[in-house]
């Protein structure tokens, strides 16, 4: 039955299949899962994230009569998931696996459905609870990839919600917060949910007379956490990976592994025998499921352990997953890390359960424990250890270039600012010191690029099942902002070669590249002469 909730904080860990609602008490005392007794699992308390909307919900306000919507088990309960592929009639709408679109770019119609699905479900969930006191704090989690766009998903919509503090953690940090190792530990987070797979190695500071962290949160909408009066306490993501691949991908192959025969979209009833297989086959060697067809007959489905990970490897899943441990590893060698030396490996979501993943594990980390617990609550519990105490210190998933005139060469050229790894919010500014090219030079142009990955990876679905493609881009390519930026004015007596201008480069706790610059030249305006500049941000 439903809880009644007083106060405190309020995690939510929405998933691409299933949502996780869990409430930290003002008062404290240990953390716990809430049940909504008309939207969850009968035998657990997690919900499956799904809406349909028979009218148009987007316009109505919060507080207004509830409109005629189902949520979770209802519409698996209506039978509304069987005809999936056929959309309902305007202006009936049905939300689900909409969580590995929200804050995705290119923005597109999609994009912004799978936002307003997103809101939708959170604002259910809420006016679900029973409030004797209503939260002080909401805590949203987010995967690693799509950190930024969810923080602007939340500005956009989170006005909606009557929460003093809303919050945003990353889901993998949350994990190993949560994990109970002791302060000084290394983590590698592997965190495979249904829509995405993240790997984050997190450092667990504190220990020797440091307090310790609690990890990453965020300030929105004027809001500030940090109420607190100890000392600011800080996690640290040491080298992150992501892709937007997940258990959803998986539920797929199986389907087309079990009927090839059929082409096109695969009815959503075959997806979720399939996601029954898979979940078998993560305790069992065998797994028979009865599958519903389109004609009403009743065809069971089985399949072995044996043939399931042979497909995965076919499918090219293991070697996605060595792709982004080779990611964090680089990371790590930064450090001065060795993975083989990590405290611990944290597998979180359910595809974490499947015996193929956990001796990919105990393979490429050959003598690291694995923390095996609760791999469908970790993130929630942890991002609810989260307190206002805290401050972010995540890495940027893409670098940062300034445009420089080389004189030798007689070419523009690429200085580096930051590259992907570097830390944010920074602790001292980056300074740089430019010369102008020729006599009488008035200005400098300012003009940043983006610092490209390696090896790009995106899904796409071919014949409605989804395949992982990978294309090679040229080493450290850069891709020019399209902002442009007023030029940097330059002392009259400045020669070239002769530096005149300091610039100090800085990221912020929103994640914004920040620039102070200052007159080398002029004493008397040797104070900054532009600054701090909002640049804009990074990824």
């Amino acid at each position: 039955m439903d809880v009644e909730v007083q106060g405190g904080s309020l995690a939510v860990d929405l998933g691409n299949s299933n949502t996780v609602v869990a409430h930290q008490p003002a008062t404290g005392g240990p953390p716990r899962l809430l049940r909504l007794s008309a939207y969850s699992d009968p035998d657990e308390p997690i919900i499956p994230t799904l809406l349909y909307c028979a009218n148009d919900c987007t316009t109505s306000p919060l507080n207004s009569s509830p409109q005629p919507c189902l949520v979770g088990r209802q519409v698996i309960e209506a039978g509304l998931l069987e005809s999936m592929h056929k959309p309902p009639q305007p202006p009936a709408e049905l939300y689900c696996h909409f969580k590995r679109s929200i804050g995705a770019r290119p923005r597109s119609e999609p994009v912004e459905r799978a936002e307003r699905g997103g809101a939708l479900f959170l604002e259910h969930l809420w006016q679900a609870l029973q409030w004797q006191m209503p939260p002080e704090r909401l805590v949203l989690t987010a995967p690693v990839d799509a950190f930024a766009g969810y923080r602007r998903w939340l500005l956009d919509y989170g006005r909606r919600l009557p929460v003093p503090e809303l919050a945003l953690v990353d889901e993998p940090t949350a994990a190993a917060i949560g994990s109970g190792l002791p302060p000084g530990s290394h983590v590698l987070v592997v965190d495979l949910g249904a829509g995405t797979s993240d790997l984050a190695l997190v450092r667990i500071q504190g220990g020797e007379g440091q307090a310790r962290p609690i990890s990453q949160l965020l300030r929105f909408n004027g809001n500030d956490l940090a109420r607190s009066s100890q000392h600011l306490r800080v996690a640290r993501v040491v080298g992150k990976a992501g892709v937007p691949v997940g258990g959803r991908d998986l539920d797929h192959w199986i389907a087309a592994h079990m009927a090839p025969q059929v082409k096109g979209p695969v009815p959503e009833a075959w997806l979720r025998a399939a996601e029954q297989l898979k979940c078998q086959l993560s305790a069992n060697d065998q797994a028979t499921v009865d599958v519903i067809q389109a004609e009403g007959d009743v065809t069971p489905w089985q399949l072995e352990r044996s043939a399931l990970e042979r497909l995965l490897k076919r499918q090219g899943f293991v070697r996605l997953l060595d792709h982004l441990l080779e990611q964090v590893a680089i990371a790590a060698r930064r450090e001065g890390l060795d993975l083989l030396r990590l405290t611990a490996v944290l597998p979180v979501g359910g595809t974490s359960c499947l015996p193929l993943v956990r001796r990919w594990i105990e393979r490429r980390l050959p003598g690291v424990p694995c923390c095996v617990r609760q791999p469908l609550t970790a993130v929630a519990y942890g991002a609810l250890a989260l307190t206002p105490n805290v401050r972010v210190r995540d890495v940027l998933s893409r670098g940062v270039a300034l445009r420089y005139w080389d004189r030798r060469q007689q070419a523009y050229c690429w200085h580096p600012l930051y590259w992907a790894g570097q830390t944010w919010p920074t602790e001292s500014p980056l300074q740089i010191r430019l010369a102008p090219a020729h006599a009488r030079q008035p200005a400098l142009e300012l003009v940043l690029a983006e610092v490209s990955a390696d090896l790009r990876r995106e899904v796409v679905f071919v014949d409605g099942q989804p395949r992982l493609l990978e294309e090679q881009a040229p080493p450290a390519s850069m891709s020019p902002w399209h902002a442009s930026f007023p030029p940097l004015p330059l002392p009259e007596q400045a020669q070239p070669g002769q530096d005149a201008l300091l610039l100090a480069f800085s990221i912020t706790d929103d994640r914004h590249l920040r620039l102070q610059v200052k007159n080398l030249l002029d004493e008397q305006s040797g104070a900054e002469l532009k600054g701090p500049l909002d640049l804009g941000p990074l990824r």
